[in-house]
């Protein structure tokens, strides 16, 4: 029998899904690394290997199961691996991963992260499963089952993040808005919001690591409400007090719902130089009847008048959207109403997505799953066709406009092509404060800080441009731009 210390200690994680679990990889990985692990990008010599899963869309799903029958076999050869699936999918099929993946040692749903150095070592050493999730919200109180999905000790590792001067913030967990479509509130247990002592202490800490933008997490981040020593926080309040710490530059929050969308939140927007004007707030569809049988919990008028709020207040904002086709009984004029509010509001972006029916929600046992596959591909093609023109359209606007970028690094064209080895100048890449993606020339030193660019190009997705610097002249107060 082995031992926890017989093994290398080489870990490797593949993470599936949105933000949070990135989120929670990161944090896994901290943990892990606090007790003497190393992270490799190959499977092939990790014996501790975990998936970081999603229930969304049953694709995700099929994609852990496909790399876990891939390791059917590794520990003929590596008797002391530990395979280990953690998240969303855990929290929701539990035991029946260990019923299609027998070689499987550990399950840990979202809520019950904090175990799984535990567990590994206990799998490592007794070759027993381990299986840690939360309750199921009908297995006790909303207190009781709120309490089952742990709050995490946010150990932090830089090498899991977006770059080294971005990261998440998690400043609630949960949903209680029981969409018909969708298993989150089941995978990630009620609404819960954190103190907010807990999120500033935690930003400060990132910003003393070098972060230069957080972009804080929330299943619906606008409804952001916690009750500290008498005074009532939202996400205004929250904006308000991460803008004072001095070195984060830049401020985002994902992903918002229609309702909570405030003029409140939206003024405090407006007055915080740090906040950046992107709003990421889905629609899902553009047909009332489809949006009451998703049960969305707003209309169509109710979301136009959200946008006609945004665009009196924030008229520089940028706003994206989700959009789900191919829901149940889906006909091909409701599919273009959707179309049709694509056409009126002129999303900077929409994450489009094939309906993909998915076991436990109501919309399981309450719709049939109606819709050909090749319908919802088609309707997916159709509405990513139009989708990319008038965001290839819009983007053509910025041409010859001068644009703040946060620099990230170098582009994934640099790093694809080798150009960036040398760490001398090459194609970088950043954001500006509406979250368009603009690629340049630029020497790499530039990364984590804010640099200006003028726009000459554009596709669908991102901005083309050269650095603009400035030089003192020796008339006084005469400053010459001058490309670079």
């Amino acid at each position: 029998m082995t031992t926890a210390s017989d093994h290398n200690k080489k870990l490797f994680i593949e993470t599936v899904g949105c933000q949070m679990n990135i989120l929670d990889s990161e944090l896994v990985v901290a943990a892990l690394k606090n007790q003497g692990y190393e992270l490799t990008p190959d499977v092939a010599e990790a014996d501790t290997v975990l998936f970081n899963t999603c229930s969304v869309r049953e694709h995700a799903e099929h994609k852990i199961y496909s790399a876990l029958g891939r390791l059917k076999f590794s520990k003929r050869t590596r008797p002391d691996q530990v395979i280990g699936v953690l998240g969303c999918m855990a929290q929701k099929d539990q035991e029946l991963i260990f019923k299609k993946a027998p070689h499987v040692d550990l399950v840990v749903g979202t809520g019950q992260l904090s175990e799984v150095p535990r567990l590994i070592d206990e799998a490592r050493t007794s070759r027993l499963r381990g299986l840690a999730v939360s309750l199921d919200r009908k297995e006790g109180t909303r207190l009781e089952v709120s309490s089952s999905f742990q709050s995490y000790d946010p150990l932090r590792e830089p090498q899991m993040r977006p770059s080294p001067y971005q990261s998440f913030v998690r400043i609630m967990i949960g949903c209680d808005k029981f969409c018909t479509y969708c298993v989150v509130p089941m995978t990630r247990g009620p609404e819960q919001s954190r103190p907010p002592v807990d999120i500033l202490r935690e930003t400060e800490l990132l910003a003393q690591q070098g972060v230069k933008e957080v972009t804080l997490l929330g299943q619906t981040v606008n409804s952001y409400k916690f009750t500290q020593d008498g005074k009532v926080w939202r996400l205004a309040d929250l904006l308000a007090a991460i803008s004072e710490i001095p070195e984060i530059l830049r401020i985002k929050f994902v992903t918002n719902y229609p309702k909570d969308m405030t003029r409140e939140l939206l003024l405090a927007i407006r007055s915080l130089p740090k906040a950046a004007r992107y709003l990421h707030v889905p629609a899902q569809h553009g047909c009332n009847d489809m949006l009451a049988k998703m049960k969305r919990g707003y209309t169509i008028e109710q979301y136009r008048e959200m946008m006609a709020r945004i665009t009196e207040v924030l008229p520089d904002a940028a706003v994206s959207s989700d959009f789900i086709v191919g829901f149940c009984g889906e006909t091909e004029e409701q599919h273009q109403k959707s179309m049709d509010l694509i056409r009126e509001f002129r999303f900077k972006n929409s994450f489009i997505f094939k309906y993909s029916e998915r076991p436990g929600t109501k919309a399981a046992s309450l719709f049939p799953d109606d819709i050909p596959d090749d319908v919802k591909r088609a309707r997916n093609n159709e509405m990513l066709e139009l989708q990319n023109r008038i965001s290839e359209e819009d983007n053509a606007q910025f041409i010859g406009r001068e644009v703040e970028v946060l620099v990230e690094g170098f582009s994934k064209t640099a790093q694809k092509t080798g150009h960036h080895a040398d760490h001398g100048p090459g194609q970088l890449t950043g954001r500006t404060m509406c979250d368009r993606i603009v690629v340049f020339d630029g020497n790499p030193r530039l990364t984590g800080t804010l640099a200006n660019v003028r726009i000459s190009d554009v596709s669908s997705t991102t901005l083309l441009g050269q650095m603009v610097t400035y030089e003192q002249q020796t008339t006084p107060g005469s400053i010459l731009p001058i490309l670079s």
